[in-house]
């Protein structure tokens, strides 16, 4: 057996800490994993406990995926399989993904615990391991899952970057700061676009305080609406704004 990619990460979580990117992944790719023949979806480094990979497969039982858990660590892999079932498994391996071509890849708090150099790598990896039309999803959140952000990639590269938190918790778009994606978490300085877009959604943010009165959706959704206006190229989107979510294009905040 070739030797799984990739170190064992400290590999901690909560119950329904990625409710968030588990709906947006059913939303987006729901449509994608029905009408596939093998409607395969990875969680690449479920961790400690495998909770999150059951309700991964929980959430996406009506797209009819088949969803298999992957991880480094083989003490984690014994742990988890008596939870198999039909259309969930658990196998050992990394950023190899244990040899599957899944259309679709949830990595989340896995990269973050790698140094900024080895994220390159990674990403290629895992885009060579996608079936056809495929996509992997690298990204972070918060213990509780109160906020996230992620980074959606194709075979040909990263195409997305989407914001998401809770708005009920919201206090500034600045909180999104602290959760990049590990390619982008030490690019948030003067000079760089990141650093451009928050900066821009947060001024917004601020211009839309007098909606507060109607409650944080409505500031957000006019922030984000703004932000849009102003040249930045977000995904028009006022329902996923509604829920806290915004989507950017990659080529907008991607390092320089």
């Amino acid at each position: 057996m070739t030797r799984p990619l990739g170190t064992v990460t400290r590999g901690t979580t909560n119950p329904n800490r990625l409710r968030r990117v588990d709906r947006w992944l059913a939303r987006r790719y729901g449509r994608l994993l029905r009408s596939a023949a093998d409607p395969l979806v990875v969680d690449l480094g479920y961790g400690a406990s495998p909770v999150t990979t059951v309700e991964l497969a929980d959430r996406l039982a009506g797209t009819g995926a088949r969803v298999v858990g992957v991880e480094i660590d083989p003490d984690r892999v014994a742990r988890a399989r008596p939870l198999a079932r039909p259309g969930l498994d658990f196998r050992l391996g990394g950023f190899e993904l244990a040899g599957l071509r899944p259309l679709v890849v949830r990595a989340f708090n896995v990269l973050r615990q790698y140094e900024e150099a080895e994220v390159a790598g990674a990403w290629a990896e895992l885009r060579s391991r996608l079936a056809p039309g495929g996509v992997a999803v690298d990204g972070t959140c918060d213990e509780l899952g109160r906020v996230a952000t992620w980074v959606c990639l194709s075979a040909a590269g990263p195409t997305t970057l989407t914001l998401a938190a809770r708005l009920s918790t919201l206090d500034s778009p600045a909180v999104f700061a602290e959760r990049l994606p590990k390619a982008l978490i030490h690019r948030n300085v003067p000079g760089e676009p990141v650093h451009g877009f928050l900066g821009a959604l947060g001024e917004q943010w601020r211009a839309a305080a007098p909606y507060a009165t109607f409650g944080t959706r409505q500031r957000f959704r006019h922030a984000v609406a703004a932000t849009r206006a102003a040249g930045w190229p977000v995904e028009p989107d006022p329902r996923a704004w509604r829920r806290g979510e915004l989507t950017v294009a990659w080529s907008a905040v991607a390092p320089r």
